[in-house]
């Protein structure tokens, strides 16, 4: 599910610019990272392969049956 924000024109090149310099390939997922960092989530967290990418709605709903 996505919503929408509005935002300035301003803030949302200032998005654009964070987006670029962190190499993410959404405005969703720069704003998660800004998040992340926010919050001080260590890059443990994330296991042992920390520039691994998110999961997708995708992956998310696939079952593995072993």
């Amino acid at each position: 599910m996505s919503i929408t924000f509005e935002v300035k024109r301003t803030t949302a090149k200032l998005l654009e610019e964070i987006k670029q310099k962190y190499k993410t390939k959404s405005a969703g997922e720069t704003i998660r990272k800004l998040i992340d960092k926010a919050k001080n989530v260590p890059e443990s967290m994330f296991g042992d392969h920390p520039k691994m990418k998110r999961f997708t709605k995708s992956d998310e709903t696939h079952v593995h049956q072993l």
